[in-house]
């Protein structure tokens, strides 16, 4: 293997690592602030660090790539609202893994879109993701939380956002649209939190918070992005989907080691299904065709996170 293959891999591990330690990060900053605050203040300081380090990119600011940026960022801010509401009233594990079945909207959306058809593996991976759900998020009444229904909802808005990027990053630079949607998310989330949120009394702030929103702003948010921009250069696209499909993994056992995940076999079940689905989904299950004989498809991978 290349060696340039190998560190493309374990830049995409490194950042399924660090999104995934992020849902129990979150978990504990939205204790102390609320939730549009937290985005604001993530969105806001991930988009100065990619401005200061991309500012020649800024040469290339036209009204087009604006109004890409502003669907983008629009997209992404509704999803990222969903799931941190979700959070707060769920586990970040059962957060994690509800949040990756967008991965399974996306080629049924894309036919709503542009007419094109799911094929066997993405209608597969639909059905096992359904049971899947069912096993993590209904109780013994049947019945779902509100925290889990708005995981679920936040998925449509990723899904959304996948193929918006699809779209734009054919036209304009990918750094730039990613510093634009940042700019955009920032902003929506800065007016939401001054229309429907009193600030935070800063002194009252656990200074292990502000570490927190720190980890979120410069690893969970910009930093991963680098790592996942890289990686995926690098790396064939099913290869890439895997890897990355490991986020949710890890967001259960980051929740598992910090003692904020009540594990069971059925809870357990529910994950391996919904992973399963994930794989397949991403994967079309490539990786167990012999290289000279490949199934014919064109996986779809998320430009951003």
């Amino acid at each position: 293997m290349p060696k340039t293959d190998t560190i493309a891999k374990l830049a995409l591990l490194l950042a399924t690592i660090i999104w995934g330690s992020s849902f129990i990060v979150m978990k504990d900053a939205l204790d102390n602030i609320g939730t549009f605050f937290l985005l604001a203040v993530r969105f806001t300081g991930a988009c100065l660090l990619l401005a200061i380090v991309f500012f020649k990119k800024l040469k290339k600011l036209n009204k087009e790539v604006v109004k890409a940026g502003f669907v983008m960022g629009t997209a992404l801010i509704a999803a990222y609202i969903l799931q941190t509401f979700g959070l707060a009233e769920t586990t970040p594990g059962k957060n994690a893994f509800l949040t990756a079945g967008y991965c399974i909207l996306v080629p049924f959306l894309f036919w709503a879109a542009a007419g094109t058809r799911p094929d066997c593996y993405n209608i597969a991976a639909a059905v096992m993701c359904v049971a899947g759900i069912g096993l993590v998020a209904l109780d013994d009444n049947l019945t779902m939380g509100r925290g889990d229904i708005l995981t679920l909802m936040c998925c449509v808005f990723y899904a959304l956002h996948i193929i918006v990027s699809a779209r734009y990053t054919q036209t304009f630079d990918v750094m730039l649209l990613t510093l634009l949607q940042f700019f955009f998310a920032a902003l929506w989330s800065s007016v939401l939190c001054l229309i429907f949120e009193p600030l935070p009394a800063m002194a009252e702030v656990p200074p292990y918070t502000w570490f927190s929103l720190a980890y979120l702003c410069v690893f969970a948010t910009a930093g991963a992005l680098w790592l996942q921009t890289y990686g995926l250069k690098y790396t064939a696209p099913s290869a890439g989907a895997l890897i990355l499909s490991l986020e949710s993994v890890f967001g259960v056992l980051f929740s598992v080691m910090m003692g904020a995940e009540a594990v069971t076999p059925r809870l357990l079940l529910g994950f391996a299904v919904i992973f399963i689905a994930i794989v397949v989904s991403e994967t079309k299950l490539e990786f167990l065709y012999k290289k000279k004989h490949p199934p014919k498809y064109k996986a779809r991978m998320n430009e951003d996170k």
